[in-house]
């Protein structure tokens, strides 16, 4: 009886671990991978990211790795506990993140790709622009 009894746990255990695996896959499946740095930089989009802003500087970083929303939600809540940054939008089918900061002091691009690979992506390209 407790050989039965440890099969059937063994079974139940393999089914359960699979059932987690395939999920995971599951949630994945749909995604596409961008690799940030091939896609050019939209002018309109810069346009209506600074329409509201005063002063500062934009940060366009080109991401690689961005594979789902939770990947893009990562950085964008990152980004938004630096009290320096002003603004954040995160554009997944891009690729790319555009940080605001409220800042005329040099941006810490060391910073910006530390923050980005703690979160589990590559940061490829960074173009800063003054507002």
């Amino acid at each position: 009886m407790k050989k039965i009894t440890a099969v059937m746990l063994l079974f139940a255990t393999t089914s359960v671990v699979t059932a987690n695996e395939n999920a995971d896959h599951a949630m994945h499946q749909a995604d596409v991978f961008v690799d940030g740095s091939t896609v050019d930089i939209d002018p309109e989009q810069i346009k209506q990211f600074t329409s509201d802003l005063q002063g500062g500087q934009v940060a366009v970083v080109s991401v690689m790795g961005m594979v789902c929303d939770f990947c893009a939600r990562g950085i964008e809540k990152t980004f938004k506990r630096d009290k320096s940054v002003a603004k954040v939008d995160v554009d997944l089918s891009k690729g790319k993140v555009l940080i605001a900061f409220d800042t005329e002091e040099p941006i810490d691009r060391a910073e910006i790709d530390r923050k980005i690979l703690a979160n589990g992506q590559n940061v490829t390209a960074v173009l800063m622009l003054n507002i």
